[in-house]
């Protein structure tokens, strides 16, 4: 009877230990996949909307978009368990471009806290289990202001040669949108990040959703979306890398700021203007040498609950 019991502990730990390899050998193949989302890429975004359901006679689909930019995707830090890359925008003359602060977006490892976008700005705090994350990863996107935009969690897939990551979430409304659409207030994001062999494809599939209270969501109308990341050579991006090194330590306490609000766990609601002027502009304007005091001050002004 011992000897049974002994050889089933052994067996025991064998498979906890194989597990154990397992993950991490998946964890390091994940962070690589991650990590080849960092550098120079000429980026092609294409939206279209591909149906619509509202009963209006007169509704007009937003009109297809097609635009170009030169990204910069810069690693701002890494460890086993998460992975930050701060997007940055070249635009104007290639010679002397115009650098401007795009999204960011951080992954971490078996996150187990969430928060849920659920319309007009507003995001639900949410608590997953540890078996709801196990072996996932959390993309965390955020606005340019470092504000949140969307999260969701879900393992890399490494198989038949393909490597990708694929999740379900709520969002606001894009950029190209919620100026010029007040018909919906959410967007349910089926975002498909995969690594190709010359960069990364960013492909989407949107559902436009009115959400009110007391009522069924709404469905208007479907989008599909594929951003092409195309990798080119690091130096044609040289000089966001520059702009990055000179204003990290900023961003870095904008961050840090944001970080105290989230660690709060709690719902949020946050104001689209303060005395008429939107968050970015403030600290887009603000003097690199701020205070995280300061910036803490101007932040929590937006947060209406």
């Amino acid at each position: 009877m011992k000897q049974l019991k002994y050889k089933f502990t052994l067996l025991l730990i064998l498979i906890l230990a194989f597990t154990s390899n397992t993950l991490k050998a998946q964890n390091q193949q994940d962070v690589s996949s991650i990590k080849s989302m960092c550098g120079c890429f000429e980026v092609e975004f294409n939206f279209s909307e591909t149906f619509s359901y509202s009963e209006d006679s007169t509704y007009l689909p937003s009109p297809e978009k097609t635009a170009g930019a030169l990204e910069w995707a810069q690693l701002v830090s890494e460890s086993n368990d998460k992975v930050v890359i701060q997007h940055l925008l070249l635009v104007g003359n290639p010679e002397k471009p115009m650098i401007i602060k795009h999204w960011r977006q951080d992954w971490l490892y078996q996150n187990d806290n969430l928060y849920e976008y659920n319309g007009d700005n507003m995001w639900n705090y949410k608590k997953l289990s540890s078996e709801q994350v196990k072996g996932q990863w959390t993309q965390k996107v955020y606005q340019v202001d470092d504000s949140p935009r969307y999260e969701g969690s879900a393992s890399w897939v490494h198989v038949d040669n393909k490597n990708y990551w694929e999740n379900t979430t709520p969002a606001p409304l894009p950029r190209r949108e919620y100026t010029q659409r007040s018909d919906y207030n959410l967007t349910l994001r089926t975002n498909r990040h995969e690594v190709v062999k010359n960069g990364w494809v960013h492909d989407q599939d949107n559902s436009k959703i009115l959400r009110e209270q007391d009522k069924d969501d709404f469905e208007l109308a479907k989008e599909k979306g594929t951003n092409y990341y195309v990798r080119v050579d690091d130096q044609k991006c040289a000089a966001a890398a520059e702009w990055w090194n000179e204003n990290n330590d900023y961003w870095s306490k904008v961050r840090s700021a944001w970080e105290e609000i989230y660690s709060q766990n709690k719902n949020l609601i946050l104001a689209k203007k303060v005395e008429g002027k939107r968050l970015y502009e403030i600290l887009f304007d603000m003097d690199t040498k701020t205070s995280k005091k300061k910036i803490s001050k101007i932040i929590s002004s937006f947060i209406v609950k």
